[in-house]
């Protein structure tokens, strides 16, 4: 039964470490939620979060809540600091997410050319003046970026880490991915080819995470992919139309589904799978992508890294 539980190194197995991880963010959520609803409500405040207000609220306490359980569970069970979830301002943190907002926006770009070139998707320029997309431009990429760092910090945070830290790399991609896939079942008009193509994105910010061990890279990519989508081209971002509107661009798709995405967006479409399995192929390539070393160490499963750092 003690091998059930503990390795042999003396620590829980990373099976029950993720559990405990997940539980620990139910906790937190529950706890801010209610804690932080209570104040708003006094405060007059949550009565007006509807639309984009009330998703930015939600994302804000899911952050909240996924950092906290992040922190108390590498350093009580992996015994690391909590810079090793890769959220800290290392030496190319601003490089890498940089590099992220350019593979994004590239990547989405190359996602429209079909649906462009051989459907019906065609953009306007926006009727409204500059002066009046500044605001909302703004407001959404706040929102955008406090939902995309949410589900990096969870997917691609410790739950990822703490199996690669036992050599359960593969899998934990493989878990991580389908979880991230599976989680957008319940968006307006979802279907198989969207679920397929947020598996891959999966698979693509796995990858973006791998190649410099921090999740500037990753968010930088989530975040560009969803704010062009929704606040650009003012395309459906995975069926959601209230977070990012008004846009520069005004979308008009007559289909095909399979090629335009329809009411999904184009991350129903097939275009946007090719885009994807060609932007993972360029991500291994990218130069100028240098992981911090000691996120290397504390991140690798060679002698279990984490036995021999202590937690500072």
């Amino acid at each position: 039964m003690h091998t059930i539980f503990i390795d042999d190194h003396g620590r829980i197995r990373s099976g029950w470490r993720a559990l405990i991880f997940v539980l620990l963010l139910a906790v937190f959520t529950i706890g801010m939620s209610a804690f932080i609803g209570s104040a708003a409500d006094r405060l007059g405040f949550r009565a007006r979060l509807d639309g984009r207000a009330g998703f930015a609220y939600n994302s804000a306490i899911s952050l909240i809540a996924a950092a906290a359980a992040s922190f108390v569970a590498v350093r009580m069970m992996d015994r690391l600091p909590f810079r090793s979830i890769g959220a800290s301002f290392t030496a190319g943190w601003l490089r890498h997410f940089v590099f992220g907002l350019g593979i994004g926006t590239a990547t989405l770009a190359a996602a429209l050319i079909p649906a462009i070139a051989y459907g019906s998707l065609r953009f306007s320029l926006t009727d409204l003046a500059a002066s009046s997309l500044a605001e909302p431009l703004l407001t959404s990429l706040a929102v955008m970026g406090l939902a995309s760092a949410f589900e990096e910090l969870l997917f691609r945070g410790y739950f990822l880490q703490t199996f690669m830290r036992s050599g359960l790399t593969w899998l934990a991609i493989l878990m991580t991915s389908g979880f991230f896939g599976l989680v957008h079942l319940g968006n307006p008009d979802a279907g198989p080819i969207s679920t397929t193509n947020t598996m891959l994105a999966g698979l693509w910010f796995a990858a973006a995470y791998i190649r410099t061990r921090d999740l500037w890279f990753a968010w930088g990519i989530h975040l560009a992919w969803n704010f062009a989508q929704g606040a650009i081209f003012g395309i459906e971002v995975s069926g959601l139309t209230q977070i990012a509107r008004p846009s520069v661009l005004v979308e008009s798709d007559g289909g095909p589904v399979w090629l335009t995405g329809g009411e999904y967006g184009i991350e129903a479409s097939i275009g946007c799978t090719a885009a994807i399995l060609i932007s993972i192929a360029a991500i291994r390539y990218l130069p100028c992508l240098e992981p911090d070393p000691e996120l290397v160490e504390m991140t690798s499963a060679s002698e279990e890294a984490t036995i021999t750092r202590s937690v500072s």
